[in-house]
């Protein structure tokens, strides 16, 4: 088998051999090229101690040496160039606690997770697979090497980064790699909530975020996300549904194209559903105020696994106005732009459709049909430049203490009075109508 790699990678790999240094493309890239697809990143492993890696290069960045990495840089390219290694005792279920250096290639490789991930390359020696890594890729299997538990052991992320790896690459999970999760999935409490956001977020811009319903069944969830197996464990007795909160949740997922903020939404869109479940007499399910209180606890579980605050805004935002339904009048659709906020928009219209299509076909049509006509009355008061804020009204505090009012509290009750009368009205936008307006008012 033959990878092209970079002319870089190609020159990193020949200087360690030409200085009596082993040098391998490793992991990832490996996996990738194979599979046809572009890599990301170029790691290389080597016979060469740290120290002998920086004496043949021009510039080097200590990324990681006290693990044995050193990063390469040929012109604003870095490429990781890590000596092999054996872990020492794990400790935190994370981190080894000590790292020792080797000259054996394979001491390296059967340290790593998944057989996928456990290949080296070179144009000298050809694929290094020592673990069956071809074999897992022809039958679409994330398997560990070696033994599964002492590999989740070592490292309780390998647990979410076997989900993650299904779901970017379309595989399964191999039978014992799968069932060593469950009793040990509670050491993921040891990891770092960044650890988990990274994982949990290319799980979910995958082709496959079908996936979150592993990382319930396998008990991840309940760990580092137990609101989602009370999702999991609430039906919808309710016309429009025909899947408990969860599965739903899941199929909206589905429907959404790649993007965090849209895909992040949709996995707590109807967070606070368990929360404000009621029954009615005829023992019809009700969720009645979800979208507020949703809209809180989303921000509480982003805050908990250390997103940005800009992520936090949009996806609080989207899923509180999820369920927002405006009469389909002009009026109303301009007034709910003004209370819903121009930026979420048209990213709400993409989260109202695939909620609607992760629901029971009861109405469906009729919701989407809804649905049309509310985007097309919202793209033409757009197109007609229309006033939805203040920035955008005829007139401003300046002008109002010209007219002899006191700069305060008066001046944005009087500027907000004349914005309501300017989404009513949306001629009526003209400074000199408005000065009038406001005159006539406080005569009034």
């Amino acid at each position: 088998m033959i990878i092209q790699l970079p002319e870089k990678v190609k020159f990193v790999l020949n200087t360690l051999r030409e200085a009596g240094y082993e040098g391998y493309a490793v992991g990832g890239c490996v996996r990738d090229s194979i599979l046809g697809r572009t890599p990301g990143d170029w790691d290389i492993t080597t016979s060469a101690s740290p120290a002998q890696v920086k004496q043949l290069f021009q510039r080097t960045i200590d990324t990681g040496i006290q693990h044995g990495t050193v990063t390469v840089m040929e012109g604003r390219e870095g490429f990781e160039v890590t000596t092999y290694r054996i872990d020492g005792k794990y400790e935190d279920n994370r981190h080894p606690r000590e790292v020792i250096f080797t000259s054996d290639l394979l001491e390296d490789l059967k340290r790593r997770d998944f057989t996928i991930n456990a290949m080296a390359y070179n144009e000298q020696e050809g694929l290094i697979d020592a673990f069956s890594g071809i074999e897992d890729l022809k039958n679409k299997k994330i398997r560990c090497v070696g033994s599964p538990r002492e590999r989740f052991t070592e490292d309780a992320l390998r647990m979410m980064r076997a989900v993650r790896f299904s779901a970017q690459l379309g595989f399964s999970m191999e039978e014992h790699t799968r069932e060593a999760i469950p009793p040990l999935a509670g050491n993921l409490s040891q990891v770092s909530a960044e650890r988990i956001q990274t994982e949990l977020v290319k799980l979910l811009v995958s082709d496959h975020p079908e996936e979150m319903r592993t990382v319930y069944e396998t008990g991840m969830s309940g760990v580092f996300f137990p609101e989602f197996d009370a999702m999991m464990n609430t039906p919808q007795n309710n016309r429009h549904h025909c899947y408990n909160v969860g599965e739903h949740t899941i199929a909206a997922l589905e429907n959404i194209r790649k993007d965090k903020v849209l895909r992040l939404t949709m996995l707590l869109h109807d967070v606070a559903k368990p929360l404000c479940k009621t029954e009615d007499e005829e023992g019809i399910f009700h969720f009645y105020g979800h979208p507020e209180k949703g809209s809180k606890m989303a921000k509480e579980i982003l805050q908990r696994w250390k997103f940005d605050n800009d992520t936090i805004t949009k996806v609080t935002a989207l899923v509180k106005w999820h369920d927002d339904r405006p009469l389909l009048e002009k009026p109303a659709v301009r007034r709910a732009i003004h209370r819903i906020g121009e930026e979420q928009y048209p990213a709400l219209f993409e989260v109202k459709r695939a909620d609607t299509l992760a629901k029971n076909i009861y109405k469906r049509e009729e919701k989407l049909s809804y649905l049309a006509a509310y985007q097309q009355i919202y793209q033409e008061i757009l197109d007609q430049k229309q006033c939805l804020n203040l920035k955008d009204l005829a007139i401003n505090g300046r002008d109002l203490i010209q007219l002899g009012m006191k700069p305060g509290k008066e001046v944005g009750a009087v500027l907000e009075e004349a914005l309501s009368h300017v989404l009513e009205y949306p001629e009526d936008n003209k400074k000199e109508f408005l000065l009038d307006f406001v005159k006539n008012s406080r005569k009034n």
